[in-house]
């Protein structure tokens, strides 16, 4: 079915071919991911005529078991793929006027390499095609974003039991992952972050060898992937009595946090759910402290459409699946972020991760 979108598509914008090279969109409409590196992955669809895949050779055998029914074409690391390519679109159709292509994706080479093969061809942007097939998820999409959801809770749990005194970043971390190894996840949707104390005011700060103090907030932001689908949670934790500044900044996170959740539901912006969160925030005197958007879509990408961002008027529709993760980061002070994985029901909302969000100490 979502080939066909693409194909129908095509015939909306006179383009003989869509040709994907990105892992995440490939995986999408095949089944089959794979990280090639360097090495050329691609999927060609047509109006009428039937698609192709084409991966290095190494792994035909995993794109056939992944459930791709049509033709598989493998190469050699001593074959020139795109030749490949060119003959094999050859085969199916006449000529080619127009063609789409990620263009966000393809590297210049690549580029150069595509308007020699197709000369005189124009290229058709396939990416907002992909991102709005992408943004509604199935029902078997929505079951590996609940599975995942549920792993992530699992590993905020194995964190906040490995907090003591004098135990590095990295030391929980490591913990998490084995935890989570254990119960057979192969692989995280980013980087692990676990960041103590004065650490967590930076957003995207990089867990290392600070140990944890009583009294420090430990941030924890992660993720697992499930069958291709990624879950994304954050969650601040109290160790020991913390003092009232250190308070006041995560209530008032929660309280921000809480409020857009309660506003989800179909037909709302983006935009209210973003200022929702932002006023409340704001208004406690924290405002130049959140520096980041509410949250963002959430699926094969850790960051997929849509962007819940204050200047984004896109309604919210069922399937939806979406962070929300207010935070204040005030240097030197705290840093407290609270995030959760959030599907657009028919009348609101449910939580993929439900990690308590109330205050925890240990």
């Amino acid at each position: 079915m979502k080939l066909n979108e693409v194909s129908q598509w095509l015939k909306e914008q006179g383009a003989e071919v869509c040709f994907l090279t990105s892992s995440e969109n490939v995986f999408y409409l095949s089944g089959f991911f794979s990280d090639p590196h360097e090495r050329l992955l691609g999927l060609a669809i047509f109006q009428d005529a039937e698609p192709f895949l084409i991966c290095p050779g190494m792994e035909v055998n995993e794109a056939r078991n992944a459930g791709w029914p049509y033709e598989i074409i493998g190469y050699s690391d001593i074959e020139q793929p795109w030749e490949l390519v060119h003959s094999a679109i050859k085969k199916r159709i006449d000529s080619v006027s127009a063609l789409a292509i990620e263009k966000e994706h393809m590297n210049v080479e690549r580029y150069e390499t595509v308007t020699a093969i197709f000369e005189g061809a124009k290229f058709v942007s396939a990416e907002e095609k992909l991102r709005q097939l992408r943004m509604i998820k199935s029902d078997a999409e929505i079951s590996k974003l609940r599975q995942a959801g549920e792993l992530a809770d699992f590993a905020i749990q194995i964190g906040m039991e490995e907090i003591s005194e004098g135990k590095t970043e990295l030391e929980v971390l490591a913990a998490i992952e084995y935890a989570l190894k254990k119960k057979g996840v192969s692989q995280m949707s980013f980087s692990t972050m676990v960041l103590t104390g004065t650490n967590a005011a930076a957003p995207h700060g990089t867990p290392g060898n600070t140990k944890i103090q009583k009294g420090d907030l430990v941030l924890f932001d992660l993720g697992v992937v499930v069958d291709g689908y990624c879950s994304d949670i954050t969650r601040t934790i109290a160790y020991g009595d913390i003092n009232d500044k250190q308070r006041e900044i995560y209530e008032t996170v929660l309280a921000g946090q809480l409020a857009a959740i309660q506003a989800i539901k179909p037909g709302v912006a983006c935009s209210t759910l973003d200022l929702t969160a932002r006023n409340i925030i704001s208004g406690a005197g924290y405002g130049e402290y959140f520096p980041h958007r509410l949250g963002h879509g959430l699926g094969i990408s850790i960051h997929e459409y849509p962007s819940v961002t204050e200047k984004n008027p896109l309604a919210l529709q069922e399937g939806m699946v979406f962070t929300v993760e207010p935070g204040i980061y005030v240097p030197d002070v705290a840093g407290v972020r609270i995030e959760d994985d959030v599907l657009v029901t028919a009348n609101g909302y449910e939580l993929l991760t439900k990690f308590p969000k109330e205050l925890q100490r240990v």
